[in-house]
């Protein structure tokens, strides 16, 4: 049963729901040096919560549950801290980390990649999704079983842009293929989807917690390629900026080892996941087996041979250096400098 708090002391900012290309973080890079307050104090105080922003992706959603049940059941409050959590768009989240203006957030590893390479100061801290949610999917009819067979297809992607555009890159670079070998079709408002319910296009980019969740339920018979499988990239995780690792590293590794703690028990049980969401955006109970089934896929992206041998939250390092070599190969890579693993990831807030 999850613990009760009155008042609740997490609080909320608004935000969007969009994914941007890694590269808009480039131009943030000169104010990125800097903190907006130096005066942050080092982890949690006797008697005293320690204040922290958590930047989310996206919009508030069941895929964030482990944060909603970690602040419902009180292992927050138990790790002295006051959490407030932020939805922002990736690149801009990068940009708000680097200067310390939020102090952790969820962020994906294709664009912390180019942000490091261009001196911006920060470093992923903690594993989210061990496995990357990217997937090209399409209908069982469509016969596409494997990357081999978008040859000569149409694949619906909301622009070139964001991981999914590296994601589909290393799929089809994995096949021997190239963007030039199939048609792109662009909906800059994430129509994919339904173009591909439509048989506008052959297939489309998406997230295994999402489109395929929700052409599903429809009742369409979907296929799935999952990039990890062939092409391993980093998935998100939490992120932090360099100066705030060291001025609240304390505070840092007390929330990742209580966010860690309920994907554990979400893991085991994910009505508990389902009951902090709905208590924290109540719209989302309207469709409770919609939520249920976004929320069993996501829970499968926590979790990855790594994980069963290391724990939820660790470093896959493999997965980083791969990451690292793909994204340096593709024709619009930004990355020009060298990189190794202890560069982009850091051990301080492992759980």
């Amino acid at each position: 049963m999850l613990a009760t708090r009155s008042p609740r002391s997490t609080r909320w900012l608004g935000g969007v729901a969009l994914l941007l290309p890694a590269a808009l973080i480039l131009g943030a890079v000169a104010a990125a040096a800097q903190s907006d307050d130096p005066a942050q104090s080092d982890g949690p105080n006797e008697g005293q919560a320690t204040p922290l922003t958590v930047g989310l992706g996206y919009i508030p959603s069941v895929q964030f549950a482990q944060f909603y049940l970690a602040e419902e059941a009180g292992y927050y409050d138990e790790a002295g801290l006051d959490v407030m959590f932020q939805n922002k768009i990736d690149p801009e989240l990068i940009t708000l980390l680097a200067r310390g203006a939020v102090d952790i957030g969820m962020a994906d590893g294709t664009s912390l990649i180019p942000a490091v390479s261009q001196g911006i100061p920060v470093v992923y801290g903690a594993t989210i999704y061990a496995q990357d949610p990217n997937v090209v999917f399409s209908l069982s009819e469509s016969g596409i079983q494997e990357a081999a067979d978008l040859a000569g297809r149409s694949i619906g992607v909301p622009g070139r842009f964001g991981s999914s555009w590296v994601a589909l890159q290393a799929l089809l670079q994995a096949a021997g293929l190239t963007p030039d070998d199939v048609e792109i079709v662009t909906y800059p408002d994430f129509g994919q989807s339904v173009a591909v319910a439509q048989g506008q296009v052959d297939a489309a980019t998406g997230f295994v917690t999402n489109e395929p969740v929700q052409l599903r339920l429809q009742g369409l018979d979907v296929n799935e390629l999952h990039v990890y499988d062939v092409a391993r990239l980093p998935g998100p995780g939490l992120v932090v900026g360099r100066d705030t690792l060291e001025a609240k590293g304390d505070a840092l590794r007390a929330f990742t080892a209580a966010t860690v703690r309920a994907m554990e028990d979400i893991a085991a049980d994910p009505q508990l996941g389902l009951d902090a969401t709905f208590a924290r955006v109540p719209e989302l109970a309207a469709n409770p087996e919609t939520q249920l089934a976004i929320l069993q896929a996501t829970i499968g992206t926590w979790t990855s041979e790594h994980t069963d041998a290391y724990g939820m939250g660790s470093h896959d390092r493999d997965a980083w250096r791969s990451g690292i070599e793909i994204i340096r190969s593709l024709p619009d890579s930004v990355v020009s400098t060298p990189l190794t693993v202890d560069d982009l990831v850091t051990d301080a807030l492992q759980p």
